[in-house]
This record gives structure tokens, C-alpha cells and sequence, in this order.
């Protein structure tokens, strides 16, 4: 009888899938879109996109915004969803992505601008996340989520127009989350036709693939792991064939030869380049806040790590610092105990930081499976408390111990001299000269590692490649 009754709401459930379903002008394809219409879409955009504003910021740059607006017009002047009015926006993110919502919102991070070494390679980013929305990518995963969660019950609900509610509250992380490899491979397709359209080489766009791999393994590389680094490739999945697929496929669209460096290249000098004032900056293993008006330093050999709403420390020994701010004022030792209710606290104990109040005490935990000690700081500052979250592995030696116990008390004020000197790098677009070399012109950066192959990767040069006298390049200061 069990066995019945699976198979019946089995058939249900197909059948409703199948009535479902719809031919996707722009592929061509059946898809089941039917749990978020394309009103749906257009609210949702809405209502996440000033999610995504409060969450990143917008780049405060007008000739910056006024550009990628215009070449993203174009890549979508002519296609298969004329109903969707398309936005696009840079948002003031030095990680180095691009991603869509429902309802035409497209944005790109100025840290993906900076990677990009020509208009035609920012075309086929628009366009390649334009064919995410043509595709209707983000109603397909919505769709088949709910059906795979909930089953034939609510979906003979929705297809009763109960949906909305539910398609308005799914969230940001269902458009930011990682697309699967067809649904990409699609978007490339899409954004080689787009581009092309648009009058854009499409050769533009396997040359940018290739660079964002370089940089991912970079990332990589300068965090002391293995694999591809935290930005474009995070939540558009790369393969090793990918760059390839593309570099095949653009022998199907006609060549243009369009691919406009030096205006592009001018329209980003002095753009900036890693975090912003209002993110606060790293500089090696120390971050400073000069708007707030604060810094403190990590421990040596950690690789550190701006987010949005916190920063990150990371060693390969497993140990991991997190600090953020939060509101909230009083005693730091009570805010402790209100911070972490239900945990074991032990050691409470109120300290002083560099003459401010401030609290500890630790707690046994786990972290991506393995046992740690996990320590816990409030400093006050004003009506804030700075928090550190700090996990130790249970065999940290003496040195890793003394080290995070410093990165405590190095939290202070910063003086007005450090205010004034620490800015944000930016980018400076100049013409080679006969005799510059990568070497000398990378020398001159003010990273404390890995200044040539930060050179290379910026400008997509590889390893063989040198400087040719009256080319345009892009180096940091």
C-alpha cells in the first residue's frame, strides 16, 4: 500500500510537471519555470536588489557606471525577452564577480573591472549573465527546489497562484549560489550570441575566462591552498573545459575584431583597486579602518581576508580569527554571555584593551568537523563592541597561542598620521616605454609579495610575454 501511494502522488507530481512546463524562446528548450512567473521575477528583483545594495555598495564613480551601462545596452538591445527592462550596476566589491537576479538586475564588481582588458571582455560578462536571465535560470532552480522539497502537495498549490508569497521570500543566496554546469555552459552560449549582436569580438570571451582562472589560482596561491580562490568562479562553476568551449563555440559567430582596449583602459585609470575606504584595508597581516578610526593585526603567516560585514583570518595550521562589529553597549563581560547564550562559557574574565574595557572567555567547538577551542572578545567602542571569534586547534604550539593573543591587544586607535597615509590602492593605466620590462614596472607596486605575477594576471599577459613599447597596461599604486 505504501508502495501505491508513492507511486500515485509520483504520477501527480510528473504530470503536473509536465503541464508545466514551457518552450524558452531564447534556447528553445522545455523548462519548468511555472513556481515564478516573470511578474514574479520582476518583484523579486526588486525587493533583492536593495538587499545587494545595503549588503556591497555602489560604486561612486559616474563615468565608470555611465560606461558599463552603455555596453551593457547593447548586449541587450535584441533579445528573445524584450519584457525585461535590464539594470546594470558596479558595485564598490573588490572580489572579482559578476552575478544577475530575476527581472533584468545585473551587477559587476569594480574588482572584476579591474581584471577585464578591454570593453569586449566586459561585454561578454553582461552577456554571458544576461543569458542567465533570458534563460530564466533563477525561476528553473526555484522551481524544481520547491517541487524537489515539498512535492506534489504544494505544487498542486502554486499551481493554483499560491506561489508568490513564497517566490518573494526565497532569498539572495538562491541567485548567488553556484549555477550547475549546464545552466552555465547555456549563459555562455547565450552571452557569445549577445555579445555578437552587439558588435563585440566573441573571442573576448574564452580570453577572459582564461584571465579570471589565472586569478583565481592566484587567489589561491597567496591564501596558501589548493583549488580556484573565493570570486567569479565561486557562483559561476569553472571546469577545465570551459575556456576551451568557448574558444570553439566563437568559431560559430563572426569575428568583428571589435574588442576596443585603449578606451576601455581610460575609462578605468584610477579606478579603484582592492578595498575601499568605507570597507577598511588590509595591508598584510594588518587592517586598518581609518573612517571608523581603528586597526589591529593578525598573527604572522595568515592570510587575511575583507568581507563585507567582517574580516577573516585564515592559517593553514586550521586556526581562523573573525572579526566584526556589532551594535550594543554596557558591560563587555554580560554582552559576552547575551553574545553566545547556551554555550558552556568558561574563563569569563574582564580584561583591558589598550585602554579600553573588554571581555573574554572560550567555549569547546568544532570547525568544518574538528575539535577547537574557540575564544571569544567584546572590546567597547562607543556604542559598538569589536568582536574577535577565535578558533585554536588543540595542538596550536606556544608561538601560534602568542600570536592570537596579541592579535587581542592589538586592537587601538589609529593615529591621525595613519589616517592620512593609509589610502586605497588604485589603478593606474600608462604606455610602455622601450626598455620597461614586467619586472621593473611590477617591482613597483606596493604589494609585499608576488608583485610580478599580480602584474601578469592584471593584464592577462602569460609568463613568456613582454611589454611592447606604446601598449597601454595597468599596474597598481
Amino acid at each position: 500500500m505504501r508502495f501505491k501511494g508513492f507511486s500515485f502522488v509520483f504520477v501527480i507530481l510528473s504530470l503536473a510537471f509536465l503541464t508545466a512546463c514551457s518552450t524558452n524562446p531564447a534556447t528553445g528548450e522545455q523548462q519548468f519555470t511555472a513556481l515564478m512567473s516573470p511578474q514574479q521575477e520582476t518583484k523579486v528583483g526588486a525587493s533583492e536588489h536593495q538587499k545587494i545594495i545595503e549588503q556591497y555598495g555602489l560604486y561612486n564613480n559616474a563615468q565608470v557606471n555611465s560606461y558599463v551601462s552603455e555596453v551593457g545596452r547593447k548586449v541587450t538591445q535584441d533579445t528573445e525577452r524584450p519584457d525585461v527592462a535590464y539594470k546594470f550596476f558596479v558595485l564598490d566589491s573588490p572580489i572579482v564577480n559578476a552575478f544577475a537576479l530575476p527581472g533584468g538586475y545585473i551587477y559587476i564588481s569594480r574588482g572584476l573591472l579591474a581584471l577585464a582588458n578591454n570593453e569586449a571582455e566586459l561585454a561578454a560578462v553582461l552577456a554571458h549573465e544576461t543569458g542567465h536571465i533570458t534563460g530564466r535560470h533563477s525561476a528553473e532552480r526555484y522551481s524544481r527546489g520547491v517541487v524537489t522539497s515539498l512535492g506534489a502537495g504544494i505544487l498542486s498549490a502554486v499551481l493554483d497562484s499560491q506561489g508568490a508569497s513564497q517566490a518573494l521570500g526565497v532569498g539572495a543566496n538562491l541567485y548567488l549560489s553556484s549555477y550547475s554546469r549546464g545552466q552555465e555552459n547555456e549563459a555562455d552560449s547565450l552571452g557569445l550570441r549577445y555579445m555578437t549582436r552587439g558588435g563585440y569580438d566573441p573571442a573576448a570571451m574564452s580570453s577572459f575566462l582564461n584571465s579570471l582562472k589565472s586569478q583565481s589560482d592566484l587567489d589561491a596561491q597567496l591564501a596558501g591552498r589548493s583549488g580556484t580562490g573565493h570570486n567569479y568562479f565561486s557562483t559561476h562553476p569553472a571546469t577545465g573545459d570551459r575556456v576551451n568551449d568557448t574558444r570553439a563555440q566563437a568559431t560559430q559567430f563572426p569575428s568583428t575584431n571589435v574588442f576596443k582596449r585603449d578606451e576601455y583602459l581610460r575609462t578605468i585609470d584610477g579606478l579603484v583597486y582592492g578595498d575601499s575606504a568605507d570597507q577598511g584595508f588590509v595591508r598584510g597581516t594588518k587592517f586598518y579602518h581609518p573612517k571608523i578610526g581603528f586597526m589591529f593585526e593578525m598573527p604572522d603567516g595568515f592570510a587575511v581576508t575583507n568581507q563585507p560585514t567582517q574580516v577573516v583570518g585564515t592559517s593553514q595550521s586550521g586556526s581562523a580569527v573573525i572579526f566584526d562589529m556589532a551594535s550594543g553597549s554596557g558591560d563587555p563581560a554580560a554582552y559576552i554571555q547575551k553574545w553566545v547564550q547556551g554555550k558552556g562559557l568558561e574563563g569569563l574574565e574582564r580584561i583591558t584593551v589598550n585602554g579600553r574595557q573588554a571581555a573574554t572567555a572560550s567555549f569547546a567547538g568544532q570547525v568544518n568537523g574538528q575539535p577547537m577551542t574557540v575564544r571569544l572578545v567584546a572590546i567597547e567602542y562607543g556604542n559598538r563592541f569589536a568582536r574577535f571569534q577565535i578558533a585554536i586547534p588543540s595542538n596550536a604550539n606556544a608561538a601560534l597561542l602568542d600570536g592570537l593573543k596579541k592579535t587581542t591587544y592589538s586592537f587601538r586607535t589609529m593615529t591621525d598620521r595613519e589616517k592620512q597615509t593609509i589610502k586605497p590602492y588604485k589603478l593606474d593605466v600608462f604606455t610602455a616605454k622601450s626598455g620597461d620590462t614586467v619586472e621593473n614596472i611590477a617591482s613597483k607596486q606596493p604589494f609585499e609579495r608576488a608583485n610580478v605575477e599580480r602584474f601578469r594576471v592584471l593584464n592577462g599577459l602569460n609568463a613568456s610575454d613582454r611589454l611592447v613599447a606604446g601598449r597601454m597596461y595597468k599596474r597598481v599604486y
